[in-house]
């Protein structure tokens, strides 16, 4: 603890003689002086003395930086010689996040419920294939060799499939409609040149084609 002028301060080890060269007495170095006119005088420091001959208007005027510094500065008695904490700053405003392109909405997923029945199956399943480009093919080989027997019925191993089979003596096409995806799709699973490549139940014909290549039940 040091004294500066009647009052009472905590130096750390690195201040020490920063302070003293202000003037501040260490506590219990002070030497003690008989009560008496001019006690007031003897009571102040050394170094305040020796600062007032070198400096008479300092008795009255303190020093307006360092003094004040000294003053207003919170001492820590910090044995490890380490800086004082500093008080952490304000955090920052997180930055805003770059606006970039607003990713398109996901478009919902639709599950399309597959015919129970094999009558809707089969009725499903020519519907699919009428609005496709097949038709065309059927109508192009109709004029040939003429109107064609047409096979329709569910797939034996996948519930969501129904075959079409359109067959002439000459040639055959078969055609898979796959009832389960979201909009029913129609493709060529296979085309022959002989019926006997088909299976019995491909060759009972149970729907017709007309001359524009559409099926109907027959």
């Amino acid at each position: 603890m040091y004294l500066n002028g009647g009052t009472r301060r905590e130096v750390c080890e690195l201040c020490k003689d920063r302070a003293i060269h202000e003037g501040w007495i260490r506590e219990g170095t002070m030497p003690a002086y008989a009560e008496g006119d001019g006690g007031s005088e003897r009571r102040r420091s050394i170094f305040s003395r020796f600062r007032s001959r070198r400096d008479p208007g300092s008795a009255t005027t303190p020093n307006p930086t360092l003094g004040d510094e000294l003053d207003n500065q919170s001492w820590s008695d910090d044995r490890s010689g380490s800086q004082p904490t500093p008080v952490p700053a304000a955090r920052a405003p997180q930055r805003r996040r770059r606006a970039g392109r607003p990713s398109a909405p996901r478009e919902p997923r639709h599950v399309h419920a597959v015919p129970t029945s094999i009558a809707h199956k089969v009725a499903s399943a020519m519907d699919a294939f009428n609005v496709s480009e097949h038709p065309r093919t059927v109508a192009g080989v109709a004029r040939s060799l003429g109107l064609p027997g047409v096979a329709v019925a569910p797939d034996a191993v996948h519930p969501g499939i129904v075959l079409i089979v359109v067959s002439w003596e000459l040639c055959w096409y078969r055609y898979e409609v796959d009832l389960a995806a979201e909009r029913p799709s129609v493709r060529v699973a296979g085309q022959g040149y002989e019926l006997d490549e088909l299976t019995p139940e491909e060759q009972q014909a149970n729907a017709i084609a007309d001359d524009n290549g559409l099926l109907s039940l027959g």
